[in-house]
């Protein structure tokens, strides 16, 4: 039986796969379609942190953050410090505040 996938993996499943002896077909992306498949794994990666909150589902999606760090040369430093201005500004998330509405009675409605 044959499964498809068709998404990014870890680079050592291809070398599972086989070892376990099965057969399977892959190829190796290029720059752009490997961004775009790292931005696919973000998105699959959270939806799983969402469903289950552990410490691998956060470990995975960590794991993909700092891989997209390291496509888009962003330090962790510099992640850090926005993060620290960010909290100066406008807050964590801490007091657990949902907005509901702004009545902007400066801004005219379009």
């Amino acid at each position: 039986m044959i499964f498809y996938y068709n998404k990014l993996v870890r680079d050592k499943v291809i070398e599972n796969i086989k070892k376990k002896g099965h057969k399977c077909e892959y190829r190796k992306l290029n720059e752009d379609e490997y961004k775009k498949e790292l931005d696919k794994k973000l998105l699959e990666e959270a939806s799983e942190v969402i469903e289950a909150h552990s410490a691998e589902e956060i470990g995975d999606l960590m794991k993909v953050v700092q891989t997209i760090m390291r496509e888009y040369n962003i330090s962790f430093d510099e992640v850090k410090e926005i993060m620290k201005l960010k909290d100066n500004k406008n807050g964590a998330f801490d007091e657990r505040l949902f907005l509901i509405s702004v009545d902007e009675k400066d801004k005219e409605r379009e």
